[in-house]
């Protein structure tokens, strides 16, 4: 069940309407109940996966706060994580290992077996998992007293709007919504319709437009010159922005309807200005996360310089396979790590040179784009019985598309068209509403400007919107 479609249209309408006329108690068990179908859609069978990691760490939470004593709570928080990641890691990274050791045995000249197995991705398993380790961790370093109500606790691992993409939900500001009582005003609800609306237009419009374009190309990026090489970069950087911003701001704003807030995830990425920036606009969730229970506890830049750089380069090599089990993304999480390491390095230069802001932009841009070529390049091939990742010599044939010359054709032409007919709206809208306060952004204009914003996007999924319900990118992940 995704969001783009008619079928969870009717569900949220129904669920909507069973909500507005029930009291909080009664609200949270439904609201628990269409959850478990709305993931159960997928494949009921996984149920019994969320549910295990919400009861772990529903009664881990209450024995670490049931003791003061250090190395029993530790303990507790240990079953935790370790119980968690277990599950994250024979899921979604078994197959990936077996796969790499098969590889380097076969490149070494010995036998290689297929040892893999016939796993399917649970959906949304990365995420869910780290909403729940949010929780334990909070409830051990004692900013979160531990919630006595499993099914309010469990509405929190698996409210809907948020469950299978994000934004990664933080136990400290999501969980007092579902204990208490909400109130939904008609600020909320403007702001909720708002955000479907632009959340709608993001991913019908933008990223399913270019989608087309950009699986056709990397399909054949051996034959690609320079500008459709270039452009199709850049189209995967709109692409994978807009499929998944589109998908926060649904689920943002369904949330709103109910009177919940859930936390923002973007901020205008494209505008970063240096490698950091990016990523306090970039998936905010996950790297405030990561930030939060990865870097810090590693000892952050507390201890030395080169002990910084070592923190950085692991979370964010972490962050990269925490999107896929392929090396692709451990590419992508070495290079933005390298980029973090590097800005480091850069901002202790004494005399060095501070760019104007708009030069800083487009600089970062095509930083990030780089990036971006490394985690879409995802070719794999089955060699003997054995897959084989051959992502890094897709990634060169797209870095030799010079060689292939400079001349514009007609396929320069068909994405530098469907960009400018997406992106500049896009962009418009964007630099128009108040990034500080992207929800209310737009109701602090005259009435006559909020009527026609509306109606332009509404236009543009009306005329361009693609039919054919396509699944958010960051399901597989």
């Amino acid at each position: 069940m995704v969001f783009n479609t008619w079928l969870f249209f009717f569900f949220f309408t129904i669920v909507l309407a069973l909500y507005v006329n029930m009291h909080r108690s009664a609200q949270n068990t439904m609201l628990l109940c269409a959850s478990c179908l709305f993931y159960g859609w997928w494949d009921y069978r996984f149920l019994f996966l969320v549910g295990f990691s919400t009861v772990v760490d529903y009664w881990m939470a209450l024995k670490m706060e049931g003791t003061a004593e250090p190395n029993r709570r530790k303990q507790f928080l240990l079953i935790s994580v370790v119980s968690n990641l277990a599950i994250l890691g024979f899921f979604k990274y078994f197959n990936f290992f077996t796969d790499s050791l098969n590889t380097l045995f076969a490149n070494l000249g010995f036998d290689a077996h297929s040892w893999r197995l016939d796993i399917i991705l649970p959906v949304g398993i990365s995420f869910y998992t780290f909403h729940a380790l949010s929780y334990t961790n909070d409830v051990y370093h004692g900013s979160l007293r531990a919630t006595r109500s499993f099914k309010d606790f469990a509405l929190f691992v698996m409210f809907f709007p948020q469950l299978v993409a994000g934004p990664i939900g933080r136990a400290t500001h999501q969980l007092p919504q579902y204990l208490n009582e909400r109130v939904i005003k008609l600020e909320g609800v403007r702001e909720g319709l708002w955000l479907i609306l632009w959340g709608l237009f993001k991913k019908v419009c933008v990223a399913d437009n270019l989608a087309r374009l950009v699986d056709q190309n990397f399909s054949r990026s051996s034959e690609l010159n320079a500008p459709v090489a270039y452009l199709t970069v850049v189209a995967f950087a709109y692409q994978i922005y807009c499929d998944f911003s589109g998908y926060t701001d649904i689920a943002r704003g369904s949330a709103k309807l109910m009177g919940f807030d859930i936390l923002q995830n973007f901020r205008r990425p494209y505008a970063a200005i240096n490698p950091q920036d990016f990523w306090r606009r970039w998936h905010i969730s996950l790297s405030s996360w990561l930030r939060d229970y990865l870097y810090i506890p590693l000892g952050g830049s507390r201890l030395g310089k080169w002990l910084t750089y070592r923190n950085l380069m692991i979370t964010m090599v972490l962050g990269g396979l925490w999107h896929g089990a392929a090396w692709n993304f451990a590419w992508w999480g070495i290079y933005h790590g390298l980029l973090l390491v590097g800005f480091q390095l850069w901002s202790q230069w004494p005399n060095r040179w501070h760019a104007p802001r708009s030069i800083a932009i487009v600089v970062m841009f095509h930083l990030t784009l780089l990036g971006w070529l490394l985690f879409r390049c995802t070719r794999r091939e089955l060699v003997d019985g054995v897959w084989v990742d051959r992502s890094f010599q897709q990634i060169l044939e797209f870095l030799a598309a010079p060689i292939r010359g400079f001349s514009w054709s007609g396929d320069a032409t068909e994405i530098a068209t469907v960009l400018a007919l997406f992106i500049v709206p896009l962009v418009a809208i964007e630099w128009f509403i108040d990034p500080k306060r992207e929800d209310r952004g737009l109701y602090d204009r005259p009435i006559w400007v909020l009527v026609l914003v509306q109606a332009i996007v509404a236009f543009f999924i009306v005329r361009y919107g693609v039919q054919n319900a396509s699944a958010f990118i960051y399901f597989q992940f």
